[in-house]
C-alpha cells in the first residue's frame, strides 16, 4: 500500500465514533492499558513457561503435552486480550503510532512469533508422543522455543517503545 493510502486509512480510524469514545471517556484508556498489560502478562508468562519446558526444564516431571494443554490456554486468553486492547489504544492515534520507529519491529515480530507457533504445532508438536516425557525435546521444538521467548520479549520492549518515543 502507499503511503497516501495508509494516511487515509489511518484518518479515517482517527475520525471513527470508536477513536472519539476512546478519547472522550474519562479513564477509559489507562484502563485499555492496564488490562492491556494483564493480557500481555497472560499471554508471555505461561508461553515463556512451556518455552522452558521445551528447553528441557522439568523434563523428567512434567509432560509436554499437560504443560500445553494447561499453559498454552492461558496463553490464547492473554493474545486475546492483548490484541483486542492493543487495537483499542492503537485506532485512537493510529498516524502518530504508526509513524514511531519501533511500531514496524512490533508488528514484524508479532507476526514472526504468530508464523513459530503455526510451523510449531503444524509440524513439530505433531510427533510429540515420541518425546512427551523424559526424551531430549528435538532441535526444532528448541529452537522454536528459542524464537518464541526472543520474539515475545521484543514485542514487549517494542510496545514500550511506542509509548515513550
Amino acid at each position: 500500500m502507499t503511503a497516501l493510502v495508509m494516511d487515509s486509512v489511518f484518518s479515517w480510524l482517527e475520525d471513527s465514533w470508536f477513536s472519539e469514545v476512546v478519547r472522550g471517556t474519562a479513564y477509559l484508556y489507562p484502563v485499555l492499558e492496564s488490562v492491556h498489560i494483564i493480557g500481555i502478562a497472560l499471554l508471555i508468562g505461561p508461553a515463556a513457561a512451556f518455552d522452558l519446558r521445551l528447553l528441557g526444564l522439568g523434563r523428567r516431571t512434567l509432560r509436554v503435552t499437560t504443560a500445553a494443554h494447561h499453559l498454552l490456554r492461558l496463553s490464547h486468553l492473554g493474545f486475546v486480550i492483548a490484541a483486542v486492547t492493543g487495537v483499542a489504544m492503537f485506532v485512537p492515534g493510529a498516524g502518530l503510532i504508526a509513524d514511531r520507529g519501533s511500531a514496524p519491529w512490533k508488528l514484524g515480530l508479532i507476526l514472526l512469533a504468530g508464523l513459530n507457533i503455526l510451523i510449531f504445532h503444524r509440524r513439530t508438536y505433531r510427533n510429540v508422543a515420541d518425546w512427551d516425557m523424559e526424551q531430549p525435546t528435538p532441535v526444532a521444538a528448541r529452537l522454536a522455543a528459542i524464537v518464541s521467548l526472543t520474539s515475545w520479549s521484543g514485542v514487549t520492549i517494542a510496545g514500550r517503545l511506542l509509548a515513550y518515543t
